[in-house]
């Protein structure tokens, strides 16, 4: 079994951070998104890692190799020119069973049972319901339950069964074969090769789609996504709390703290990363993540997103008001 992970894209909407990192390995909870990605198959038999780099793609290759004993492959993606195009590019990788799977999916609650022994199944499409579909995509079923086509951003709210970038694919070779079917005939969804146009493909010549629901699906698309998944990861096994207290500072949980962290007269918490090397003195956060080797003092931060090797050092303001006094600051 074979894991393909594309992550070539420019990572547009998590900008300022991006332009200095590819979106995977910005960190949440202790550890980059590529990494609580990759936990989630941490119990299924992968023999090879395939990873689709691009934009800032040797940071990728270069923390894969440092955190992960594991047989990877990098393809580079060098035109931007869709999902299908990615995979085509991988292609010589693509044998036998694999699973794919977006890098700002990150789900939980999934079965991934009876797969690689059930011949009579060409893949699994997995999905999650959620209220408004139309920035997604959508899968359409048939009576007998098997996937009938893929759409990307529909415009009607019918189907609320969104795709959530994770698919099985029984035999690899059959995908590759329809990317390139795909590119050859110049089939386009709004100018890139998509995978949902792929997948259809495959459908309408005959392969057997299941659709399976996760019970979590959470993203890290973009900045308010993000901070909802952060408070997930940190409610299921990132809470360190316990571990990281320390003289002076109110900790709220749950919260991670890097042992090398240094945190002093503070309020911390709920919902904060303060990762390696970081400094924070007379602050109050919540919902915040602070990166490597950043040094914040007497800032109040919320739903903030703080990079690697920050110097943010605010004040405390004195005030003497009278009665019915309005101050904005």
């Amino acid at each position: 079994m074979k894991l393909v992970i594309p992550l070539a894209g420019f990572g547009t909407r998590m900008r300022p951070h991006t332009w200095t990192r590819p979106k995977p390995l910005l960190p949440l909870a202790g550890k980059a998104m590529l990494g609580h990605i990759l936990e989630r198959f941490r119990d299924l038999p992968v023999e090879e890692y395939v990873f689709i780099t691009g934009w800032l793609g040797d940071q990728v290759e270069e923390y894969v190799r440092e955190h992960y004993d594991i047989p990877a492959k990098f393809v580079e993606q060098k035109e931007r020119l869709g999902q299908a195009h990615a995979f085509w590019l991988a292609r010589e990788h693509m044998q036998g069973p694999l699973f794919t799977l977006f890098v700002d999916t990150l789900f939980d609650d999934v079965d991934f049972s009876k797969l690689v022994d059930n011949q009579d199944l060409d893949g699994v499409i997995f999905t999650k319901q959620v209220d408004d579909p139309r920035r997604f995509g959508v899968v359409e079923t048939g009576a007998d339950g098997r996937a009938t086509r893929l759409i990307e951003k529909p415009e009607s709210m019918d189907n609320k069964d969104v795709l959530i970038g994770l698919y099985y694919f029984r035999e690899g070779e059959k995908l590759a074969a329809a990317c390139n079917n795909l590119i050859e005939r110049q089939i386009q969804t709004k100018g890139e090769y998509y995978l949902a146009d792929a997948i259809t493909l495959m459908i309408q010549e005959g392969a057997n789609f299941q659709v399976r629901t996760v019970g979590v699906w959470e993203d890290t698309g973009k900045p308010e996504t993000t901070f909802i998944t952060h408070r997930y990861i940190l409610e299921h096994g990132y809470d360190n709390s316990a571990e990281a207290t320390r003289p002076g500072v109110v900790i709220i949980p749950p919260v991670n703290i890097h042992p090398e962290a240094v945190v002093e007269r503070s309020v911390v918490g709920p919902y904060v990363s303060i990762h390696k090397g970081a400094k924070v003195e007379d602050c109050i956060l919540r919902d915040t993540v602070i990166d490597e080797d950043t040094e914040i003092k007497a800032v109040l931060l919320e739903e903030s997103l703080v990079g690697r090797s920050v110097k943010a050092d605010g004040r405390f303001r004195r005030f003497n008001v009278g009665d019915h006094s309005t101050e904005i600051l």
